[in-house]
């Protein structure tokens, strides 16, 4: 039987992704912001790319499931860590958005370890807040790889993005909570 690799291709793309999560971080501790910029372009541009071919040719799986969300949230955290510890954005933003994802995370596990597991999908909310995490994390790359600091637009990112982050935990812990209940 022979190996279909182009029914892979989105998986292969969201693992590359998650290769490319600790070089762009070391580019970022290193305060190579081009490089690192340029990572983080390719890493959205991924994450859009393997979404597309996965719907588009049906390629959808239960390991894709779990690795674009997976590439994305290290992508996502890794980030805001980084960019607090070297004074990019401020640490409670980092918090925030580190905290929300634990959140998340240990709602689903302890609904698996009780045997009442959820079904892992994103809400509109979590796909809004991802969004304004993207742009607010490129708008701060960006700024320091090519000094297009814009600091109305990035007051107003972290206030979307620390708005968007307490909204979307509200509304899965709120879910988790209606699932959870006798």
């Amino acid at each position: 039987m022979a190996y279909n690799w182009f029914a892979s291709l989105p998986n292969f793309i969201s693992i590359g992704r998650l290769v490319l999560t600790p070089m762009a971080i070391s580019m970022m501790v290193d305060r190579n912001w081009t490089a690192a910029f340029a990572l983080f372009v390719v890493a959205g541009v991924s994450d859009a790319l393997d979404g597309w071919l996965a719907r588009t040719f049906h390629l959808q799986s239960e390991l894709g499931a779990i690795l674009d969300p997976l590439a994305d949230k290290a992508l996502i955290v890794s980030m805001y860590v980084t960019l607090a510890i070297v004074e990019a954005l401020p640490p409670w933003l980092a918090i925030m958005v580190v905290s929300r994802d634990v959140m998340i995370v240990g709602a689903v596990s302890i609904s698996w370890l009780m045997s009442r597991p959820m079904k892992v999908a994103p809400h509109i909310s979590s796909k809004a807040t991802t969004a304004a995490q993207l742009v607010l994390a490129g708008l701060v790359l960006a700024g320091r790889a090519y000094g297009l600091h814009i600091p109305v637009l990035e007051t107003a990112l972290i206030a979307l993005v620390a708005a968007l982050t307490i909204a979307s935990a509200c509304v899965y812990l709120w879910l988790w909570v209606q699932h959870m209940r006798p």
